[in-house]
């Protein structure tokens, strides 16, 4: 069975139909009626269940809820865990299968540079060529490594986002890499994505704000990505300078004019890549100590434009990188980009239409604390309106991750790939989005009808175990069984809380592959 058919297959015959169409109605019915039903009230749970709130929490906190996370949730009290996270000091670690397969990529264990290299070295061979078959066989080739190497990128993001114990920062990994988007086929970039996900985006998710700005504006897989390696004095590019303010920084409509965009693009010019072909670059005695190299980063002094700016009403005196470090600062310190933030993050974890004053409190504190991101976190995960704002309807990442997390509960998969399908086919793949704006964020995005019974198979194909999730990649041993989803974890965190339309779809469930199913694919699973 190829994986790419896994989740388009017909429902095996034990899967009662009726049922099946009742519950995917039961679903596309609750779009309407409880998406804003505000949860209801309780306090941090001390028995052996979980009071909604909890669970409500701790599935904003995480995607969805394991038996560790539950574990570490009453060892270390809400406040504790929220202090850990935030802290980045999380006990625990991947399980050493996961972390030997992550480590097992061609992606992830190989520098970027040598990557980029080899990469240089396979073109310059491919351009020595004459045309005809040998060619079109080695131009093939060099587009599958490619794909490999991204779709390597891929599942290791996906398997940290399962198995990673500080939940809280895998989410946020994920909305950042969303939020400062790249799209994969462009260019280099599959060469590149593995090195944006663990070095650039992973290590500054919790950190201050300028520093992720200026992680991503020194990262190959952006400048890339939106042309800023060929923004030069002469051949101005406004490509990055614009989407830098619109959507990493300020937002449409934050006061920015076209001018604030040219003038910018001239302060990023000789932003850009160091060569991987081997040649060094000479500086004369005036430019080499404006030279700023780190990793494949490079500013190019040849290329920059050093006359004066006025950006966003303050001058800018022409001196070299200085310019650029001085701009971030510019940006991220003006109101509009705490504002921007504060309700980006409100929308990812509260609610498709944050409340304003949750926003406003939240970018009170990016601005007191000079955008520190884990600060701006703890406002909105101490906040009321993060139990009392209504369910959010999950995106496909969100749905798929949290699936896998209840339906295997810390048991290591030998193969991600099935994970990295079902979001091609649920429309939210990773890396993949052409448009710098990244994945809508509003449940609204992800309501269709064809969403919805997509989701139905996926969840079939994980209740019967129909998934290759334990075959390693080349295997042709057939996965033991399906997934027990009536456990401990089941009747402590979720069972309490099911709807009673779900509770009387799962009575109708005539063997345990058809019940798991129901449960993965209720509205009680779909929403958080």
């Amino acid at each position: 069975m190829q994986l790419t058919r896994l989740v388009s297959l017909p429902l095996p015959l034990h899967i009662c139909r009726p049922a099946s169409a009742a519950l995917l109605a039961l679903l596309m019915l609750s779009l309407a009626g409880c998406a804003n039903a505000p949860a209801h009230s309780g306090t941090a749970s001390t028995g052996a269940g979980l009071t909604r709130d909890d669970l409500t929490w701790l599935r904003r906190d995480g995607f969805g809820v394991d038996s560790a996370d539950v574990a570490r949730y009453r060892a270390l009290g809400r406040e504790g865990l929220l202090d850990a996270q935030l802290a980045d000091r999380m006990h625990g670690s991947l399980p050493p299968p996961v972390a030997t397969l992550i480590h097992g990529f061609e992606a992830t264990r190989t520098p970027p540079a040598q990557l980029l290299a080899g990469l240089y070295t396979a073109q310059q061979q491919l351009k020595a060529m004459p045309a005809g078959p040998d060619k079109d066989a080695a131009n093939k080739a060099l587009q599958q490594h490619g794909n490999q190497l991204m779709q390597e990128a891929r599942q290791a993001e996906l398997l940290q986002a399962v198995y990673g114990p500080n939940q809280l920062k895998e989410q946020l990994v994920w909305f950042w890499l969303n939020h400062f988007s790249v799209y994969a086929p462009k260019g280099r970039i599959r060469w590149e994505l593995a090195d944006y996900e663990q070095r650039v985006i992973r290590p500054h998710a919790l950190g201050k704000f300028r520093d992720l700005v200026m992680a991503t504006l020194e990262s190959p897989a952006m400048l890339e990505y939106l042309d800023n390696a060929q923004n030069a004095k002469g051949h101005v590019n406004e490509n990055y300078a614009r989407e830098l303010m619109e959507l990493h920084t300020l937002g449409v409509g934050s006061g920015y004019t076209q001018q604030d965009v040219q003038q910018l693009a001239l302060i990023l010019t000789g932003v850009g890549i160091a060569r991987v072909d081997g040649k060094p670059q000479r500086f004369n005695a005036k430019m080499a100590p404006l030279v700023v190299q780190h990793g494949l980063f490079e500013f190019n002094p040849y290329r920059h434009d050093f006359s004066d700016k006025v950006f966003l009403g303050q001058r800018i005196r022409g001196r070299g990188y200085a310019e650029v470090r001085e701009a971030v600062d510019i940006i991220v310190h003006r109101p509009a980009c705490a504002q921007f933030i504060s309700r980006q993050l409100a929308q990812y974890f509260v609610a498709d239409n944050p409340p304003p004053v949750l926003v406003a409190r939240m970018a009170q504190i990016f601005q007191r604390t000079d955008g520190d991101i884990a600060a701006v976190l703890r406002t909105l995960f101490d906040s009321r309106e993060l139990l009392t704002s209504g369910r959010q309807f999950m995106d496909p990442t969100r749905f798929v991750v949290s699936s896998v997390r209840l339906a295997y509960d810390g048991k290591p998969i030998a193969n991600a790939l099935p994970l990295v399908y079902w979001l091609d086919q649920l429309g939210e793949p990773l890396y993949s989005r052409i448009t710098p704006d990244g994945w809508p964020l509003d449940g609204a995005s992800w309501t269709g009808s064809g969403q919805l019974s997509m989701r139905f198979d996926i969840a079939a194909a994980i209740g019967n175990g129909n998934t290759q999730l334990f075959t390693p990649l080349g295997s042709t041993t057939r996965e033991a069984g399906f997934p027990m989803l009536t456990t401990r974890l089941y009747y402590d965190a979720i069972e309490p809380h099911l709807s009673k339309p779900t509770r009387g779809a799962l009575a109708k469930a005539q063997s345990q592959q058809e019940w798991n199913t129901f449960l993965l694919a209720s509205p009680d699973l779909n929403y958080r």
